[in-house]
């Protein structure tokens, strides 16, 4: 077993959490009100992939790098489907909530903005050891 997996833990970080939390609102309130713009189109992405990287590093203990990866492999997972059309695929293009959250046209700029977003999260977690 490998050093990293060995090191999850389940917990409860509400430091964590809370992030998580006003991520999730700054999330909604983009996609309610920031009609295809540059804040939608590009910081919600980068935004999305702190969000993941919060929300499961508010119950599950585990390393910056492993957890990292893990999140920014689901986001490009995401966008693949994304160029797969798999909201077609899947017959849900009638779906508001389906586009939104699944997303339906593929583009290399979010896959930039989830690099971006997941940069900021190990500058962040680094220097939260420094102090």
């Amino acid at each position: 077993m490998r050093k990293e997996v060995a090191s999850m833990k389940l917990t409860f970080n509400k430091y964590y959490f809370a992030i998580a939390t006003l991520l999730f609102i700054t999330e909604v309130l983009i996609a309610l009100f920031a009609a295809n713009t540059f804040v939608r189109s590009y910081f919600g992405d980068v935004l999305v992939v702190i969000l993941i990287y919060c929300f499961v590093k508010s119950f599950i203990k585990m390393p910056v790098l492993p957890l990292a990866i893990g999140v920014l492999s689901f986001a490009f997972t995401i966008e693949f489907l994304q160029y797969l059309k798999i909201v077609e695929i899947l017959g849900l293009q009638k779906s508001a909530l389906a586009r939104t959250v699944i997303g339906t046209s593929f583009a290399w700029l979010d896959i930039l903005s989830y690099v971006v977003g997941i940069v900021f999260v190990f500058v962040v977690e680094k220097l939260k050891k420094v102090t």
